[in-house]
């Protein structure tokens, strides 16, 4: 098999609307789908690497992709046709924030985040307001669990 290049990794996020970068978890790997095979240890280390970083780069600059933390605090691809699904249960959910990997001049990367929602197209926020809470969870599948936030209540005494 080829390695997969940057649109290939782009169809690969929309068919399966959200893919961790690399952690082992709920959602298909990106990493892995990139080389074709399992990767032990960190992919930078990875004979393959330097495609590894070329076509992460090429979809972590897709304006079809949300680059967040939504899967246990790891990096997270979404797929735009999931983003009225996120905005949808937005306050049920962590780590939507947008994620942008910016470089130094000392050659070092920096994470910089944009809160949510102003990442958000007006567009994904009416087609949000019209789409149901169940919809909303059947269309993010198994890949998250969202879990209600709830404030404490004092116990009855």
């Amino acid at each position: 098999m080829t390695d997969m290049n940057g649109a290939a990794a782009l169809e690969f996020i929309r068919q399966h609307g959200i893919v961790l970068e690399s952690a082992k978890g709920p959602a298909p790997r990106l990493v892995e789908a990139i080389v074709g095979e399992t990767i032990k240890g960190s992919w930078w280390s990875h004979p393959k690497g330097r495609n590894i970083y070329q076509v992460l780069q090429a979809v972590a600059h897709s304006p079809d992709v949300l680059v967040c933390r939504l899967v246990s605090g790891k990096i997270t691809f979404v797929h735009r046709r999931l983003w009225p699904a996120i905005v949808k249960l937005a306050g049920q959910l962590d780590g939507i924030a947008r994620v942008a990997q910016k470089h130094t001049a000392a050659g070092h990367h920096e994470n910089h985040e944009t809160a949510f929602p102003d990442w958000v197209p007006r567009g994904v926020l009416d087609e949000a307001r019209q789409l149901s809470e169940a919809d909303a969870r059947a269309a993010l599948g198994a890949a998250i669990a969202p879990v209600r936030r709830t404030i404490a209540r004092p116990r009855k005494r």
